[in-house]
Protein backbone atom coordinates (compact mmCIF):
# COMPACT_ATOMS: atom_id res chain seq x y z
CA UNK A 1 0.00 0.00 0.00
CA UNK A 2 1.46 3.34 -1.05
CA UNK A 3 0.65 6.32 1.12
CA UNK A 4 1.51 9.94 0.41
CA UNK A 5 3.95 11.06 3.11
CA UNK A 6 2.54 13.61 5.51
CA UNK A 7 5.59 14.20 7.65
CA UNK A 8 5.17 17.96 7.87
CA UNK A 9 2.78 20.76 6.94
CA UNK A 10 5.48 22.11 4.62
CA UNK A 11 5.56 18.88 2.62
CA UNK A 12 1.76 18.80 2.57
CA UNK A 13 1.72 22.32 1.11
CA UNK A 14 4.33 21.37 -1.47
CA UNK A 15 2.32 18.32 -2.54
CA UNK A 16 -0.84 20.39 -2.86
CA UNK A 17 0.93 23.10 -4.86
CA UNK A 18 2.35 20.59 -7.35
CA UNK A 19 -1.00 18.83 -7.64
CA UNK A 20 -2.77 22.10 -8.45
CA UNK A 21 -0.20 23.07 -11.06
CA UNK A 22 -0.53 19.71 -12.79
CA UNK A 23 -4.29 19.99 -12.65
CA UNK A 24 -4.25 23.38 -14.37
CA UNK A 25 -1.43 22.89 -16.86
CA UNK A 26 -1.49 19.23 -17.83
CA UNK A 27 1.80 17.50 -18.74
CA UNK A 28 4.71 19.34 -17.13
CA UNK A 29 8.37 18.69 -16.28
CA UNK A 30 10.04 18.83 -12.86
CA UNK A 31 11.96 21.98 -13.83
CA UNK A 32 8.77 23.72 -14.95
CA UNK A 33 7.02 22.65 -11.74
CA UNK A 34 9.84 24.21 -9.72
CA UNK A 35 9.65 27.42 -11.76
CA UNK A 36 5.86 27.79 -11.49
CA UNK A 37 5.52 26.84 -7.81
CA UNK A 38 8.71 28.50 -6.54
CA UNK A 39 9.86 25.23 -4.99
CA UNK A 40 13.51 24.25 -5.21
CA UNK A 41 14.36 21.74 -7.92
CA UNK A 42 15.22 19.18 -5.26
CA UNK A 43 11.88 19.61 -3.48
CA UNK A 44 10.00 19.51 -6.79
CA UNK A 45 11.76 16.26 -7.69
CA UNK A 46 10.99 14.73 -4.29
CA UNK A 47 7.32 15.69 -4.54
CA UNK A 48 7.06 14.29 -8.06
CA UNK A 49 8.61 11.06 -6.81
CA UNK A 50 6.11 10.87 -3.94
CA UNK A 51 3.16 11.49 -6.24
CA UNK A 52 4.38 8.98 -8.80
CA UNK A 53 4.99 6.26 -6.19
CA UNK A 54 1.52 6.90 -4.77
CA UNK A 55 -0.01 6.41 -8.20
CA UNK A 56 -1.30 10.00 -8.53
CA UNK A 57 0.83 10.96 -11.55
CA UNK A 58 2.54 9.17 -14.44
CA UNK A 59 5.32 10.01 -16.89
CA UNK A 60 3.78 11.00 -20.19
CA UNK A 61 6.62 11.98 -22.53
CA UNK A 62 9.69 14.09 -23.10
CA UNK A 63 10.16 17.80 -23.60
CA UNK A 64 13.16 19.31 -25.37
CA UNK A 65 15.14 21.59 -23.10
CA UNK A 66 18.05 23.96 -23.63
CA UNK A 67 21.20 22.84 -25.49
CA UNK A 68 19.57 19.63 -26.58
CA UNK A 69 18.73 18.33 -23.11
CA UNK A 70 15.33 16.66 -22.69
CA UNK A 71 13.18 16.25 -19.59
CA UNK A 72 10.43 13.84 -18.63
CA UNK A 73 6.95 15.32 -18.35
CA UNK A 74 4.30 14.09 -15.93
CA UNK A 75 0.51 14.24 -15.86
CA UNK A 76 -2.22 13.31 -13.38
CA UNK A 77 -3.61 9.81 -13.25
CA UNK A 78 -7.14 11.06 -13.79
CA UNK A 79 -8.71 7.76 -12.68
CA UNK A 80 -6.73 7.59 -9.43
CA UNK A 81 -9.74 8.97 -7.55
CA UNK A 82 -13.40 9.67 -8.29
CA UNK A 83 -16.16 11.80 -6.89
CA UNK A 84 -19.87 11.08 -6.81
CA UNK A 85 -22.47 13.67 -7.70
CA UNK A 86 -26.21 13.16 -7.22
CA UNK A 87 -29.33 15.18 -7.97
CA UNK A 88 -32.04 13.90 -5.64
CA UNK A 89 -35.42 15.12 -6.84
CA UNK A 90 -38.99 14.36 -5.88
CA UNK A 91 -39.53 12.28 -9.00
CA UNK A 92 -36.03 11.33 -10.21
CA UNK A 93 -32.56 10.56 -8.87
CA UNK A 94 -29.64 11.31 -11.23
CA UNK A 95 -26.20 10.04 -10.19
CA UNK A 96 -22.79 10.35 -11.87
CA UNK A 97 -19.15 9.48 -11.23
CA UNK A 98 -16.42 11.85 -12.38
CA UNK A 99 -12.64 11.52 -12.32
CA UNK A 100 -10.00 13.93 -11.03
CA UNK A 101 -10.32 16.09 -14.14
CA UNK A 102 -14.08 16.42 -13.79
CA UNK A 103 -14.84 14.13 -16.72
CA UNK A 104 -17.97 12.04 -16.21
CA UNK A 105 -17.14 8.34 -16.56
CA UNK A 106 -20.65 7.02 -16.00
CA UNK A 107 -24.12 8.11 -14.93
CA UNK A 108 -27.55 6.72 -14.18
CA UNK A 109 -31.09 7.99 -13.55
CA UNK A 110 -34.02 6.30 -11.79
CA UNK A 111 -37.42 7.22 -10.42
CA UNK A 112 -37.05 8.35 -6.81
CA UNK A 113 -38.08 5.70 -4.30
CA UNK A 114 -41.45 7.06 -3.10
CA UNK A 115 -40.80 5.76 0.43
CA UNK A 116 -38.10 8.41 0.89
CA UNK A 117 -35.76 8.53 3.87
CA UNK A 118 -33.40 5.56 4.26
CA UNK A 119 -34.78 4.07 1.06
CA UNK A 120 -33.40 6.86 -1.13
CA UNK A 121 -30.08 6.61 0.72
CA UNK A 122 -29.87 2.94 -0.22
CA UNK A 123 -31.01 3.81 -3.73
CA UNK A 124 -28.14 6.27 -4.22
CA UNK A 125 -25.66 3.67 -2.95
CA UNK A 126 -27.08 1.04 -5.30
CA UNK A 127 -26.85 3.41 -8.25
CA UNK A 128 -23.24 4.30 -7.41
CA UNK A 129 -22.26 0.64 -7.20
CA UNK A 130 -24.04 -0.04 -10.48
CA UNK A 131 -22.11 2.69 -12.28
CA UNK A 132 -18.84 1.55 -10.73
CA UNK A 133 -19.48 -2.02 -11.81
CA UNK A 134 -20.41 -1.02 -15.37
CA UNK A 135 -17.41 1.29 -15.78
CA UNK A 136 -14.88 -0.94 -14.00
CA UNK A 137 -14.31 1.54 -11.16
CA UNK A 138 -13.23 0.28 -7.74
CA UNK A 139 -15.84 1.81 -5.36
CA UNK A 140 -13.05 2.40 -2.82
CA UNK A 141 -11.63 5.01 -5.21
CA UNK A 142 -14.75 7.16 -4.74
CA UNK A 143 -13.23 9.66 -2.30
CA UNK A 144 -16.14 12.02 -1.65
CA UNK A 145 -19.70 12.79 -2.72
CA UNK A 146 -21.92 15.85 -3.12
CA UNK A 147 -25.69 15.45 -3.07
CA UNK A 148 -28.21 18.03 -4.24
CA UNK A 149 -31.67 17.91 -2.66
CA UNK A 150 -34.73 20.15 -2.55
CA UNK A 151 -35.38 21.98 0.68
CA UNK A 152 -33.04 23.43 3.29
CA UNK A 153 -30.12 21.41 4.64
CA UNK A 154 -29.57 21.91 8.38
CA UNK A 155 -25.83 21.50 8.89
CA UNK A 156 -26.13 21.08 12.67
CA UNK A 157 -28.63 18.20 12.53
CA UNK A 158 -27.99 16.80 9.06
CA UNK A 159 -31.72 16.96 8.32
CA UNK A 160 -33.36 18.40 5.21
CA UNK A 161 -36.36 20.62 5.89
CA UNK A 162 -38.98 21.96 3.46
CA UNK A 163 -38.71 19.00 1.07
CA UNK A 164 -42.33 17.77 1.05
CA UNK A 165 -41.94 15.69 -2.12
CA UNK A 166 -39.40 13.32 -0.47
CA UNK A 167 -40.76 12.05 2.87
CA UNK A 168 -38.56 11.33 5.84
CA UNK A 169 -35.61 13.62 5.08
CA UNK A 170 -36.64 15.96 7.88
CA UNK A 171 -36.56 13.15 10.45
CA UNK A 172 -33.06 11.78 9.94
CA UNK A 173 -29.41 12.81 9.72
CA UNK A 174 -29.21 12.55 5.95
CA UNK A 175 -25.52 13.36 5.70
CA UNK A 176 -24.47 10.74 8.25
CA UNK A 177 -26.68 8.11 6.63
CA UNK A 178 -25.16 8.83 3.22
CA UNK A 179 -21.61 8.77 4.59
CA UNK A 180 -22.19 5.41 6.22
CA UNK A 181 -23.78 4.01 3.07
CA UNK A 182 -21.25 5.36 0.58
CA UNK A 183 -18.15 4.95 2.73
CA UNK A 184 -16.80 8.44 2.01
CA UNK A 185 -17.31 12.05 3.16
CA UNK A 186 -20.54 13.59 1.86
CA UNK A 187 -21.61 17.19 1.31
CA UNK A 188 -25.35 17.91 1.11
CA UNK A 189 -26.52 21.10 -0.56
CA UNK A 190 -29.75 22.62 -1.81
CA UNK A 191 -30.34 21.52 -5.39
CA UNK A 192 -30.86 25.03 -6.74
CA UNK A 193 -27.66 26.24 -5.09
CA UNK A 194 -25.82 23.43 -6.87
CA UNK A 195 -27.53 24.32 -10.14
CA UNK A 196 -26.06 27.82 -9.79
CA UNK A 197 -22.60 26.31 -9.27
CA UNK A 198 -23.13 24.07 -12.28
CA UNK A 199 -23.95 27.03 -14.52
CA UNK A 200 -20.87 28.85 -13.23
CA UNK A 201 -18.68 25.82 -13.90
CA UNK A 202 -19.87 24.66 -17.31
CA UNK A 203 -22.94 26.71 -18.18
CA UNK A 204 -23.92 30.23 -19.13
CA UNK A 205 -22.60 31.94 -15.97
CA UNK A 206 -18.89 31.30 -16.52
CA UNK A 207 -16.77 34.25 -15.36
CA UNK A 208 -19.87 35.96 -13.88
CA UNK A 209 -19.22 37.02 -10.28
CA UNK A 210 -22.76 37.94 -9.22
CA UNK A 211 -25.79 36.13 -10.60
CA UNK A 212 -28.96 34.31 -9.59
CA UNK A 213 -30.21 30.95 -10.80
CA UNK A 214 -34.01 30.74 -10.68
CA UNK A 215 -35.44 27.24 -11.03
CA UNK A 216 -39.09 26.74 -11.93
CA UNK A 217 -40.61 23.27 -12.12
CA UNK A 218 -42.76 21.49 -9.60
CA UNK A 219 -41.76 24.36 -7.32
CA UNK A 220 -39.67 27.49 -7.53
CA UNK A 221 -36.33 28.34 -5.88
CA UNK A 222 -33.21 30.41 -6.35
CA UNK A 223 -29.47 29.94 -5.98
CA UNK A 224 -27.42 33.08 -5.32
CA UNK A 225 -23.79 33.72 -6.21
CA UNK A 226 -22.58 37.12 -4.97
CA UNK A 227 -19.03 38.34 -5.57
CA UNK A 228 -18.05 34.82 -6.58
CA UNK A 229 -19.41 33.12 -3.44
CA UNK A 230 -22.50 30.99 -2.90
CA UNK A 231 -24.91 32.70 -0.50
CA UNK A 232 -26.75 30.36 1.91
CA UNK A 233 -28.07 32.72 4.59
CA UNK A 234 -28.13 32.33 8.36
CA UNK A 235 -30.05 29.02 8.28
CA UNK A 236 -29.40 27.89 4.71
CA UNK A 237 -32.69 29.30 3.42
CA UNK A 238 -31.41 32.18 1.27
CA UNK A 239 -33.11 32.09 -2.12
CA UNK A 240 -36.38 30.47 -1.00
CA UNK A 241 -38.32 32.77 -3.32
CA UNK A 242 -41.30 30.40 -3.29
CA UNK A 243 -42.35 32.45 -0.25
CA UNK A 244 -42.20 35.85 -1.94
CA UNK A 245 -45.58 37.61 -1.45
CA UNK A 246 -46.34 37.57 -5.19
CA UNK A 247 -49.17 35.99 -7.16
CA UNK A 248 -51.63 35.75 -4.30
CA UNK A 249 -52.49 36.74 -0.75
CA UNK A 250 -49.40 36.08 1.43
CA UNK A 251 -51.69 35.90 4.49
CA UNK A 252 -53.78 33.11 3.01
CA UNK A 253 -52.92 30.00 5.07
CA UNK A 254 -53.31 27.82 1.96
CA UNK A 255 -50.02 29.25 0.71
CA UNK A 256 -48.01 28.61 3.88
CA UNK A 257 -46.84 25.12 2.97
CA UNK A 258 -45.56 25.78 -0.56
CA UNK A 259 -45.26 29.57 -0.55
CA UNK A 260 -47.35 32.25 -2.23
CA UNK A 261 -45.28 32.52 -5.42
CA UNK A 262 -44.92 28.75 -5.86
CA UNK A 263 -48.66 28.35 -5.39
CA UNK A 264 -49.10 30.72 -8.35
CA UNK A 265 -46.42 29.54 -10.80
CA UNK A 266 -45.56 25.91 -9.94
CA UNK A 267 -46.57 23.06 -12.20
CA UNK A 268 -49.84 22.41 -10.34
CA UNK A 269 -50.82 26.08 -10.58
CA UNK A 270 -50.04 26.16 -14.31
CA UNK A 271 -52.26 23.14 -14.99
CA UNK A 272 -55.09 24.56 -12.87
CA UNK A 273 -54.87 27.97 -14.56
CA UNK A 274 -54.98 26.39 -18.01
CA UNK A 275 -58.03 24.31 -17.11
CA UNK A 276 -59.78 27.37 -15.64
CA UNK A 277 -59.32 29.09 -19.02
CA UNK A 278 -61.10 26.24 -20.78
CA UNK A 279 -58.06 24.14 -21.62
CA UNK A 280 -57.93 20.36 -21.89
CA UNK A 281 -57.77 18.97 -18.30
CA UNK A 282 -55.92 15.89 -19.53
CA UNK A 283 -52.81 17.87 -20.52
CA UNK A 284 -49.76 18.13 -18.27
CA UNK A 285 -47.49 21.19 -18.25
CA UNK A 286 -45.37 19.89 -21.12
CA UNK A 287 -48.51 19.40 -23.16
CA UNK A 288 -49.67 22.92 -22.36
CA UNK A 289 -46.40 24.36 -23.69
CA UNK A 290 -46.67 22.21 -26.80
CA UNK A 291 -50.17 23.58 -27.43
CA UNK A 292 -48.87 27.13 -27.81
CA UNK A 293 -47.55 26.38 -31.29
CA UNK A 294 -50.97 25.12 -32.37
CA UNK A 295 -52.59 28.48 -31.62
CA UNK A 296 -54.19 27.40 -28.31
CA UNK A 297 -55.09 30.78 -26.79
CA UNK A 298 -55.64 29.34 -23.31
CA UNK A 299 -52.13 27.83 -23.35
CA UNK A 300 -50.58 31.13 -24.52
CA UNK A 301 -52.49 33.13 -21.90
CA UNK A 302 -51.45 30.70 -19.17
CA UNK A 303 -47.76 31.00 -19.96
CA UNK A 304 -48.10 34.78 -20.39
CA UNK A 305 -49.34 34.96 -16.79
CA UNK A 306 -46.47 32.81 -15.53
CA UNK A 307 -44.03 35.09 -17.37
CA UNK A 308 -45.60 38.16 -15.79
CA UNK A 309 -45.34 36.75 -12.27
CA UNK A 310 -41.76 35.56 -12.81
CA UNK A 311 -40.81 39.00 -14.13
CA UNK A 312 -42.18 40.49 -10.91
CA UNK A 313 -39.97 38.08 -8.98
CA UNK A 314 -36.94 39.19 -11.02
CA UNK A 315 -37.81 42.80 -10.19
CA UNK A 316 -37.56 41.88 -6.50
CA UNK A 317 -34.31 40.00 -7.10
CA UNK A 318 -32.80 43.02 -8.84
CA UNK A 319 -33.82 45.35 -6.03
CA UNK A 320 -32.32 43.08 -3.36
CA UNK A 321 -29.26 41.55 -5.04
CA UNK A 322 -28.41 43.59 -8.15
CA UNK A 323 -27.15 40.54 -10.08
CA UNK A 324 -25.37 40.83 -13.39
CA UNK A 325 -27.28 37.83 -14.73
CA UNK A 326 -30.44 35.85 -13.94
CA UNK A 327 -30.37 32.29 -15.27
CA UNK A 328 -33.74 30.61 -15.74
CA UNK A 329 -33.70 26.85 -15.21
CA UNK A 330 -35.79 23.92 -14.09
CA UNK A 331 -38.08 21.82 -16.27
CA UNK A 332 -40.41 24.80 -16.79
CA UNK A 333 -38.09 27.76 -16.29
CA UNK A 334 -35.76 26.90 -19.16
CA UNK A 335 -38.54 26.41 -21.71
CA UNK A 336 -37.75 28.86 -24.56
CA UNK A 337 -41.42 29.88 -24.81
CA UNK A 338 -41.24 31.17 -21.24
CA UNK A 339 -37.70 32.56 -21.41
CA UNK A 340 -38.48 34.74 -24.46
CA UNK A 341 -41.62 36.11 -22.79
CA UNK A 342 -39.72 37.00 -19.61
CA UNK A 343 -36.88 38.57 -21.62
CA UNK A 344 -39.39 40.77 -23.48
CA UNK A 345 -41.07 41.89 -20.26
CA UNK A 346 -37.74 42.47 -18.53
CA UNK A 347 -36.45 44.58 -21.41
CA UNK A 348 -39.57 46.74 -21.22
CA UNK A 349 -40.04 47.06 -17.47
CA UNK A 350 -36.66 46.34 -15.84
CA UNK A 351 -34.06 47.51 -18.36
CA UNK A 352 -30.86 46.00 -19.75
CA UNK A 353 -29.61 44.78 -16.37
CA UNK A 354 -29.73 42.09 -15.22
CA UNK A 355 -29.34 40.03 -18.35
CA UNK A 356 -31.87 37.18 -18.58
CA UNK A 357 -30.76 33.83 -20.03
CA UNK A 358 -32.07 30.30 -20.18
CA UNK A 359 -29.98 27.58 -18.58
CA UNK A 360 -27.24 26.17 -20.80
CA UNK A 361 -27.24 22.87 -18.91
CA UNK A 362 -30.96 22.21 -18.66
CA UNK A 363 -31.86 19.30 -16.41
CA UNK A 364 -28.17 18.56 -15.75
CA UNK A 365 -27.36 21.82 -13.95
CA UNK A 366 -27.76 20.45 -10.39
CA UNK A 367 -25.76 17.32 -11.19
CA UNK A 368 -22.97 19.44 -12.71
CA UNK A 369 -22.98 21.61 -9.62
CA UNK A 370 -22.71 18.56 -7.37
CA UNK A 371 -19.72 17.29 -9.33
CA UNK A 372 -18.12 20.75 -9.25
CA UNK A 373 -18.55 20.97 -5.48
CA UNK A 374 -17.17 17.48 -4.89
CA UNK A 375 -14.28 18.04 -7.28
CA UNK A 376 -13.34 21.33 -5.62
CA UNK A 377 -13.55 19.71 -2.21
CA UNK A 378 -11.31 16.85 -3.32
CA UNK A 379 -8.74 19.17 -4.89
CA UNK A 380 -8.64 21.50 -1.89
CA UNK A 381 -8.21 18.60 0.53
CA UNK A 382 -5.39 16.97 -1.42
CA UNK A 383 -3.29 15.42 -0.01
CA UNK A 384 -4.35 16.05 3.57
CA UNK A 385 -6.79 14.04 5.61
CA UNK A 386 -9.23 16.78 6.57
CA UNK A 387 -12.48 17.59 4.77
CA UNK A 388 -14.48 20.72 5.54
CA UNK A 389 -16.98 19.75 8.20
CA UNK A 390 -17.98 16.38 6.80
CA UNK A 391 -15.37 13.78 7.75
CA UNK A 392 -12.04 12.79 6.26
CA UNK A 393 -10.84 12.18 2.74
CA UNK A 394 -8.24 9.42 2.70
CA UNK A 395 -5.74 9.53 -0.17
CA UNK A 396 -3.97 6.21 0.30
CA UNK A 397 -3.90 3.38 -2.22
CA UNK A 398 -7.31 1.74 -2.61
Amino acid sequence: MNEIPSSSPLRQNSLRAVFEVMLRRGPISRAEIARVTGLSKQTASEVVRDLESGGWIRPTGQTQGLVGRSATTFELQENRAFILGADLGGTKVHVALANLLGDIVGQSAEATDPRGGEHVVRQIKSMMLGIARTEGVDPRRVRCAAIGSPGVFESDTGRIAIAPNIPGLDRMDVRRALQEALGCPVAVENDVNLAALGERWRGCARDVQSFSFVALGTGVGMGIVADGRLVRGARGAAGEIAYLPLGGDPFDARGYRLGTLESAVGSVAIAERYQAMGGNPALDVRGIFDRIETGDTAAAATIDEVARLMTQAIMAIKALLDPELVVLGGSIGCRPELVTRIQALATRFIGPSPKIAGSALGSSSTLMGALEMGLGWLHESFPGHGAPGNGAIHFGEA
